[in-house]
């Protein structure tokens, strides 16, 4: 099975401005990171993990606070893997969507 890359035009909006914060929140850190590449690799696993199988709400994981947005992103990070798009280790990110009963 091959990763799926889709989301809404409105959906990447959020997608890129989250990555963006994150780029800064690492190089606050004093972290000596690339920021454009880090912003594309959070910008495809956020969108490799909403479009395979765990709808994320982006509103929400962009308003959330600094720990819990870090804990979703280094969690995807950590637990996607890369050739379904699916994560592993039973790791369900905090801003996933609410899975409908």
């Amino acid at each position: 099975m091959s990763v799926k890359f889709t989301a809404t035009p409105k959906e990447m909006e959020i997608i890129i401005r989250i990555s963006r914060r994150v780029a800064e929140l690492y190089v606050a850190r004093g972290e000596e990171i690339i920021p454009m590449d880090v912003m594309l690799d959070i910008q495809m696993d956020l969108c490799a993990v909403h479009s395979s199988g765990c709808p994320m709400d982006f509103s929400r994981l962009e308003n959330a606070d600094d720990f819990n947005l870090m804990h979703d992103v280094a969690g995807i990070a950590r637990h996607l893997d890369r050739r379904t798009g699916k994560l592993t280790d039973m790791f369900r990110p905090r801003f996933a969507k609410k899975e409908v009963a």
